[in-house]
């Protein structure tokens, strides 16, 4: 593996790459997209629109970053505006799909073990943002909900989607599994 000497928080994320193919130049440009006392927790490699790029999972947000020769991308995925994350894996790479602010955004070609552990701490990370994550487990133990918690959890979701926060696929989704739990 190939050592950078960029910051000890980027370095130790790099490590932990199975391959740097493809993102060599982004990590060590990295510091220059990234705000004031933010830090590198997770890096993976993927491809987003038509650029091979970084991925990097700091302490505020997701970022996507693309430095070519002819272009550059960045794009960033606040915590706050992520509403959900999907990953579906093949035998070597997968597709980190990521719905924030009512978009939808498609990293392709990501190994499969950089991309599940990615999946895995944004979903840890936005679950622990939201007010209603750690009552969804227990929520299910009474026998019935009531009227008024129903009435709550369906307003709620109206108010995401209203703000933009999750898609109308997702409104459709959550709201049939609050329907289905009466």
């Amino acid at each position: 593996m190939v050592a950078f000497s960029v910051r000890p928080d980027i370095d130790a994320a790099a490590e932990k790459l199975s391959s740097t193919v493809g993102a060599k130049r982004e990590i060590q440009r990295l510091p220059e997209v990234l705000w004031e006392g933010e830090t590198v927790e997770l890096l993976a490699t993927g491809v987003y629109g038509k650029g091979n790029g970084l991925l990097a999972m700091t302490n505020q947000r997701l970022i996507f970053y693309f430095h070519g020769v002819m272009s550059q991308k960045v794009e960033d995925f606040p915590y706050n505006r992520i509403s959900s994350v999907q990953w579906s894996g093949g035998m070597l790479m997968g597709t980190l799909t990521v719905f924030a602010s009512g978009n939808k955004a498609e990293i392709k070609q990501v190994p499969k073990d950089q991309g599940k552990t990615l999946a895995d701490q944004l979903r840890q990370r936005i679950s622990g943002g939201a007010p209603s994550a750690p009552s969804a487990p227990v929520q299910p133990a009474p026998a019935a909900a009531s009227a008024g918690d129903i009435a709550a959890r369906l307003s709620t979701l109206d108010q995401l989607r209203a703000a933009g926060a999750i898609t109308d696929e997702e409104y459709r989704d959550r709201r049939t599994k609050i329907l289905d739990s009466l």
